[in-house]
């Protein structure tokens, strides 16, 4: 028989499903807030939070057929994924995942992944096969299905995998500095720009040597 010490050598290290979402959007992004702890507010924050106080509590309640759970907590002891769903809706037995965001539709694949990871851990937590959910766009008050085929669960096994080797490590990963930069609440810590052109500021150091050993010494002036 193993011992406890054993299976918890097996086990998964634990990530935030809302990990998976930051990394397929940005790994610097991703290492930034789940590695170095950091997150700063600005405007898009401010409102993406505005957006989610309705699901942010606890609660439970009946429309008509489907009984609807809101801040539902989540799990998937394989995957090593914890968090919570804004809201779950039981189609009779059958969770449904729904994940809210601020703002018009969109394509996002990365919002797919989340919604995706959701349905997983719910699948592993009852015993049963949950094959789609959505997501919420409070600007368009419009729903986005999306379905959990092979591909997008690969997906999510993958990026959790990702996640987990680089929780486990110390370096950051590279700054996109690109048009994902603009609206990010890290830009201050991120500094993509000087990031991405590391090369520029080492120019700039070795010119700034040059020039202070080009000058003279106060040992070579006359006196």
């Amino acid at each position: 028989m193993e011992s406890a010490d054993a299976w918890e050598a097996e086990e998964p290290e634990r990530i935030m499903i809302s990990a998976l979402e930051h990394y397929s959007y940005c790994p610097r992004q991703c290492a930034l807030i789940h590695l170095e702890h950091l997150f700063d507010e600005n405007i898009y924050t401010l409102r993406g939070r505005l957006a989610h106080e309705r699901v942010d509590t606890l609660a439970s309640r009946q429309e008509e057929s489907i009984r609807v759970e809101r801040a539902f907590p989540l799990w998937s002891q394989r995957l090593g994924l914890i968090g919570r769903a804004d809201v779950v809706e039981f189609h009779g037995q059958t969770p449904y995942p729904v994940e809210y965001k601020l703002g018009k539709r969109r394509e996002w694949r990365y919002e797919a992944l989340q919604v995706c990871a959701q349905g997983m851990c719910l699948e592993e937590m009852f015993g049963l096969s949950v094959t789609h959910g959505a997501i919420y766009y409070c600007a368009s008050r419009t729903r986005r299905e999306i379905s959990f085929d092979a591909m997008l669960r690969s997906a999510v096994e993958e990026a959790t995998v990702a996640v987990q080797a680089m929780l486990r490590g110390t370096a950051l990963p590279s700054a996109p500095n690109d048009q994902r930069c603009e609206k990010c609440s890290l830009l201050e810590s991120c500094l993509p720009g000087a990031v991405a052109q590391s090369h520029r500021v080492h120019l700039y150091e070795v010119g700034l040597f040059q020039v202070a050993d080009s000058l003279p010494k106060l040992d070579d002036r006359d006196p």
